[in-house]
């Protein structure tokens, strides 16, 4: 499906993306399409992955930084 969308850019942006344009070979419409990937990748996936920061450990637990119970007894 196509979908058309009128944005209205900075001065700076405008630059950007006339240097991104001749720079890569592409349409303005491909960078904004490849903008939006990035982003996608970079934002919205981490956010669904859950707490950033919680690593692997040898005991296989998972949440430890997370999960209250495994904090009941921290620090005493």
């Amino acid at each position: 499906m196509r979908f058309a969308i009128q944005a209205r850019l900075d001065d700076r942006s405008r630059k950007r993306l006339a240097v991104l344009v001749r720079e890569l070979g592409w349409t303005p419409s491909r960078v904004v399409r490849e903008g939006l990937r990035v982003l996608e990748a970079s934002y919205l996936r981490r956010k669904k992955a859950g707490v950033i920061g919680l690593g692997k450990f040898e005991s296989g637990v998972r949440d430890l930084g997370s999960n209250k119970k495994h904090l009941r007894q921290f620090g005493q």
